[in-house]
Protein backbone atom coordinates (compact mmCIF):
# COMPACT_ATOMS: atom_id res chain seq x y z
CA UNK A 1 0.00 0.00 0.00
CA UNK A 2 1.00 3.40 -1.19
CA UNK A 3 -0.29 6.73 0.11
CA UNK A 4 0.83 10.27 -0.85
CA UNK A 5 0.06 13.17 0.22
CA UNK A 6 -0.25 16.71 -1.80
CA UNK A 7 -1.26 20.50 -1.52
CA UNK A 8 -4.00 22.29 -2.97
CA UNK A 9 -2.66 24.26 -6.55
CA UNK A 10 -2.07 27.73 -5.16
CA UNK A 11 -5.02 29.02 -7.24
CA UNK A 12 -7.51 26.43 -5.86
CA UNK A 13 -6.86 26.64 -2.10
CA UNK A 14 -9.82 28.54 -1.40
CA UNK A 15 -11.95 24.85 -2.50
CA UNK A 16 -9.52 22.26 -1.80
CA UNK A 17 -8.00 21.03 1.42
CA UNK A 18 -5.78 18.82 -0.01
CA UNK A 19 -5.58 16.00 -2.35
CA UNK A 20 -4.41 12.32 -1.70
CA UNK A 21 -3.47 9.43 -3.70
CA UNK A 22 -3.84 5.45 -2.57
CA UNK A 23 -2.19 2.54 -4.27
CA UNK A 24 -2.93 -1.23 -3.33
CA UNK A 25 -0.66 -3.75 -4.70
CA UNK A 26 -1.90 -6.09 -8.21
CA UNK A 27 -3.17 -8.36 -5.94
CA UNK A 28 -6.40 -9.08 -6.56
CA UNK A 29 -6.67 -11.19 -3.24
CA UNK A 30 -5.53 -8.06 -1.24
CA UNK A 31 -8.13 -5.94 0.96
CA UNK A 32 -7.18 -2.87 2.76
CA UNK A 33 -9.63 -1.24 5.47
CA UNK A 34 -10.35 2.36 5.37
CA UNK A 35 -12.27 3.77 8.45
CA UNK A 36 -14.08 7.06 8.45
CA UNK A 37 -15.12 8.82 11.13
CA UNK A 38 -17.66 12.05 11.35
CA UNK A 39 -16.47 14.90 9.08
CA UNK A 40 -17.45 18.39 7.86
CA UNK A 41 -15.98 18.53 4.54
CA UNK A 42 -17.09 16.90 1.65
CA UNK A 43 -14.81 15.18 -0.86
CA UNK A 44 -13.94 14.24 -4.73
CA UNK A 45 -12.75 10.26 -5.16
CA UNK A 46 -11.78 8.83 -8.54
CA UNK A 47 -11.04 5.36 -8.53
CA UNK A 48 -9.60 3.10 -11.37
CA UNK A 49 -11.15 -0.32 -10.86
CA UNK A 50 -9.68 -2.59 -13.28
CA UNK A 51 -9.28 -5.14 -10.46
CA UNK A 52 -10.75 -4.13 -7.82
CA UNK A 53 -13.25 -1.23 -6.44
CA UNK A 54 -14.08 0.62 -3.06
CA UNK A 55 -17.19 -0.65 -1.24
CA UNK A 56 -18.75 0.38 1.72
CA UNK A 57 -21.73 -1.68 3.28
CA UNK A 58 -20.26 -3.80 0.91
CA UNK A 59 -21.31 -1.73 -2.57
CA UNK A 60 -19.30 -0.56 -4.61
CA UNK A 61 -18.70 3.02 -5.05
CA UNK A 62 -18.60 4.54 -8.21
CA UNK A 63 -16.10 5.21 -10.22
CA UNK A 64 -15.85 9.02 -10.07
CA UNK A 65 -17.92 10.19 -7.13
CA UNK A 66 -18.83 13.34 -5.15
CA UNK A 67 -19.71 12.77 -1.23
CA UNK A 68 -21.14 14.77 1.42
CA UNK A 69 -19.78 15.83 5.13
CA UNK A 70 -20.20 12.91 7.07
CA UNK A 71 -22.23 12.92 10.67
CA UNK A 72 -21.26 9.03 11.96
CA UNK A 73 -18.24 6.31 11.48
CA UNK A 74 -18.18 4.26 8.30
CA UNK A 75 -16.25 1.30 7.49
CA UNK A 76 -14.76 0.94 4.10
CA UNK A 77 -12.54 -1.93 2.62
CA UNK A 78 -10.82 -1.58 -0.97
CA UNK A 79 -9.74 -4.94 -2.76
CA UNK A 80 -7.62 -5.29 -5.51
CA UNK A 81 -5.32 -3.30 -8.44
CA UNK A 82 -6.30 -0.25 -6.87
CA UNK A 83 -5.54 3.33 -7.40
CA UNK A 84 -7.40 5.83 -6.08
CA UNK A 85 -7.20 9.82 -6.46
CA UNK A 86 -8.86 11.56 -3.43
CA UNK A 87 -9.60 15.96 -2.87
CA UNK A 88 -10.50 16.70 -0.02
CA UNK A 89 -13.04 19.99 -0.51
CA UNK A 90 -13.50 22.72 1.60
CA UNK A 91 -16.87 22.81 3.60
CA UNK A 92 -18.54 25.05 1.47
CA UNK A 93 -17.16 23.75 -1.70
CA UNK A 94 -20.43 21.50 -3.00
CA UNK A 95 -22.53 24.70 -3.23
CA UNK A 96 -19.60 26.93 -4.69
CA UNK A 97 -18.07 24.95 -6.72
CA UNK A 98 -20.35 22.32 -8.37
CA UNK A 99 -23.53 24.53 -7.48
CA UNK A 100 -25.25 21.29 -5.54
CA UNK A 101 -27.68 21.58 -2.33
CA UNK A 102 -24.87 20.23 0.18
CA UNK A 103 -28.01 18.98 2.68
CA UNK A 104 -28.71 16.55 -0.17
CA UNK A 105 -25.66 15.18 -0.09
CA UNK A 106 -24.83 14.79 3.96
CA UNK A 107 -24.16 11.43 4.34
CA UNK A 108 -24.08 9.94 1.24
CA UNK A 109 -22.93 10.33 -2.50
CA UNK A 110 -23.30 10.95 -6.06
CA UNK A 111 -22.24 9.31 -9.79
CA UNK A 112 -19.71 12.39 -10.38
CA UNK A 113 -19.74 10.79 -13.34
CA UNK A 114 -23.16 12.52 -14.79
CA UNK A 115 -22.08 16.00 -14.01
CA UNK A 116 -18.56 15.78 -15.48
CA UNK A 117 -20.29 14.00 -18.77
CA UNK A 118 -22.36 17.19 -18.93
CA UNK A 119 -19.95 19.78 -18.43
CA UNK A 120 -16.76 17.96 -19.98
CA UNK A 121 -17.75 15.05 -21.92
CA UNK A 122 -14.35 13.25 -22.08
CA UNK A 123 -13.40 13.57 -18.43
CA UNK A 124 -13.91 10.15 -16.63
CA UNK A 125 -12.10 8.41 -20.12
CA UNK A 126 -9.10 11.13 -19.56
CA UNK A 127 -9.03 9.91 -16.02
CA UNK A 128 -8.87 6.27 -17.25
CA UNK A 129 -6.12 6.71 -19.55
CA UNK A 130 -4.02 9.54 -17.16
CA UNK A 131 -0.51 7.90 -17.12
CA UNK A 132 0.53 8.78 -13.75
CA UNK A 133 -1.52 9.79 -10.55
CA UNK A 134 0.42 13.58 -11.28
CA UNK A 135 -1.60 13.53 -14.53
CA UNK A 136 -4.91 12.33 -12.77
CA UNK A 137 -4.62 15.34 -10.52
CA UNK A 138 -3.80 18.40 -12.92
CA UNK A 139 -7.07 16.74 -14.99
CA UNK A 140 -9.29 16.97 -12.01
CA UNK A 141 -8.28 20.64 -10.41
CA UNK A 142 -8.76 21.55 -13.81
CA UNK A 143 -12.34 20.84 -13.89
CA UNK A 144 -12.66 21.81 -10.59
CA UNK A 145 -11.67 25.43 -11.46
CA UNK A 146 -13.83 25.52 -14.21
CA UNK A 147 -16.76 24.73 -12.54
CA UNK A 148 -15.65 27.22 -9.60
CA UNK A 149 -15.38 30.03 -12.26
CA UNK A 150 -18.84 28.87 -13.60
CA UNK A 151 -20.44 29.25 -10.23
CA UNK A 152 -18.51 31.71 -8.68
CA UNK A 153 -21.79 33.98 -8.16
CA UNK A 154 -23.08 31.59 -5.72
CA UNK A 155 -20.31 32.21 -2.82
CA UNK A 156 -21.98 33.64 0.23
CA UNK A 157 -19.38 35.67 2.48
CA UNK A 158 -21.69 35.47 5.66
CA UNK A 159 -21.42 31.39 5.35
CA UNK A 160 -17.73 31.23 4.71
CA UNK A 161 -17.61 33.87 7.48
CA UNK A 162 -19.32 31.51 9.80
CA UNK A 163 -17.58 27.85 8.99
CA UNK A 164 -13.95 29.78 9.95
CA UNK A 165 -14.89 31.27 13.00
CA UNK A 166 -16.43 27.80 14.23
CA UNK A 167 -13.56 26.28 12.55
CA UNK A 168 -11.23 28.20 13.95
CA UNK A 169 -12.56 28.08 18.00
CA UNK A 170 -12.37 24.47 17.33
CA UNK A 171 -16.15 24.49 17.01
CA UNK A 172 -16.36 26.38 20.27
CA UNK A 173 -17.57 29.46 19.11
CA UNK A 174 -20.91 30.63 20.56
CA UNK A 175 -23.57 30.35 17.45
CA UNK A 176 -26.21 31.98 18.63
CA UNK A 177 -23.92 35.37 19.19
CA UNK A 178 -22.34 34.27 15.46
CA UNK A 179 -25.80 34.66 14.01
CA UNK A 180 -26.56 37.89 15.56
CA UNK A 181 -23.44 39.55 14.40
CA UNK A 182 -24.41 38.14 10.44
CA UNK A 183 -27.75 39.67 11.33
CA UNK A 184 -29.49 36.40 10.10
CA UNK A 185 -32.73 35.04 11.85
CA UNK A 186 -31.80 31.81 13.24
CA UNK A 187 -34.16 30.15 10.79
CA UNK A 188 -32.48 31.70 7.88
CA UNK A 189 -28.84 31.25 9.27
CA UNK A 190 -29.73 27.33 10.03
CA UNK A 191 -31.39 27.06 6.38
CA UNK A 192 -28.56 28.80 4.61
CA UNK A 193 -25.84 26.65 6.55
CA UNK A 194 -27.39 23.46 5.54
CA UNK A 195 -27.83 24.09 2.03
CA UNK A 196 -23.64 25.19 1.81
CA UNK A 197 -22.53 23.23 4.45
CA UNK A 198 -24.67 20.23 4.41
CA UNK A 199 -25.32 20.13 7.87
CA UNK A 200 -26.63 22.37 10.88
CA UNK A 201 -24.20 25.04 12.35
CA UNK A 202 -24.62 22.96 15.85
CA UNK A 203 -23.66 19.79 14.09
CA UNK A 204 -20.65 21.12 12.41
CA UNK A 205 -19.82 22.93 15.64
CA UNK A 206 -19.23 19.75 17.08
CA UNK A 207 -17.83 17.51 14.03
CA UNK A 208 -15.29 20.83 14.53
CA UNK A 209 -14.60 20.21 18.12
CA UNK A 210 -14.27 16.28 18.10
CA UNK A 211 -12.18 16.19 15.18
CA UNK A 212 -9.75 18.74 16.67
CA UNK A 213 -9.68 16.15 19.62
CA UNK A 214 -9.24 13.74 17.55
CA UNK A 215 -5.86 15.28 16.31
CA UNK A 216 -4.44 16.15 19.84
CA UNK A 217 -5.42 12.36 20.86
CA UNK A 218 -3.56 11.09 17.19
CA UNK A 219 -0.68 13.41 18.26
CA UNK A 220 -0.38 11.99 21.27
CA UNK A 221 -0.19 15.63 22.78
CA UNK A 222 -1.55 15.00 26.44
CA UNK A 223 -1.20 13.53 30.08
CA UNK A 224 -4.43 11.98 30.53
CA UNK A 225 -7.95 11.88 28.60
CA UNK A 226 -9.18 15.02 30.68
CA UNK A 227 -6.37 17.19 29.44
CA UNK A 228 -8.44 16.52 26.13
CA UNK A 229 -11.92 17.12 27.43
CA UNK A 230 -10.82 20.18 29.49
CA UNK A 231 -8.80 21.87 26.20
CA UNK A 232 -12.12 21.26 23.98
CA UNK A 233 -14.60 22.49 26.67
CA UNK A 234 -16.31 19.41 26.82
CA UNK A 235 -18.22 19.36 29.86
CA UNK A 236 -15.95 16.40 31.61
CA UNK A 237 -14.21 13.38 30.65
CA UNK A 238 -17.33 11.11 30.21
CA UNK A 239 -18.79 13.80 28.12
CA UNK A 240 -15.59 13.58 25.49
CA UNK A 241 -15.56 9.62 25.58
CA UNK A 242 -19.49 9.51 24.91
CA UNK A 243 -18.78 11.90 21.82
CA UNK A 244 -16.12 10.53 20.79
CA UNK A 245 -17.85 7.06 20.34
CA UNK A 246 -20.73 8.77 18.32
CA UNK A 247 -18.48 9.93 15.87
CA UNK A 248 -15.72 7.56 15.64
CA UNK A 249 -17.29 4.29 16.74
CA UNK A 250 -15.17 3.29 19.63
CA UNK A 251 -13.37 4.86 22.86
CA UNK A 252 -10.52 6.82 22.61
CA UNK A 253 -8.75 4.09 24.31
CA UNK A 254 -10.32 1.22 21.69
CA UNK A 255 -8.69 3.71 18.88
CA UNK A 256 -4.98 3.69 20.94
CA UNK A 257 -5.09 0.01 20.50
CA UNK A 258 -5.85 -0.03 16.99
CA UNK A 259 -3.04 -2.26 15.22
CA UNK A 260 -0.43 0.18 13.16
CA UNK A 261 -1.32 -1.18 9.73
CA UNK A 262 -4.60 -0.19 9.64
CA UNK A 263 -6.13 3.00 7.98
CA UNK A 264 -8.55 3.41 10.77
CA UNK A 265 -9.00 7.08 9.59
CA UNK A 266 -9.12 7.91 6.52
CA UNK A 267 -9.67 11.88 6.67
CA UNK A 268 -7.49 12.35 9.53
CA UNK A 269 -5.04 10.89 8.51
CA UNK A 270 -4.49 11.55 4.41
CA UNK A 271 -5.15 15.62 6.16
Amino acid sequence: MKYQHFPPPAHLQEYIHAIWTLELPADSQSSCSLRTFAEGMPGLIFQQVDNGSLYQNDQPLHDLFLYGPATTHARLHATGDLHITGIFLRPNALKTVFGLNAGLLADTCMDASELAVREHHSLPEQLVNCRSSTDRIGLLASWIKVQADKNHERRDNMIQYAVSAIAGSKGNVALKGLQIELQLSERTFERKFKEYIGISPKLFSRICRFQSSLQQLRANDFSKLSDIAFDHEYADQSHFIRTFKEFAGFSPLQYQQQPGGLIENLSTLLK
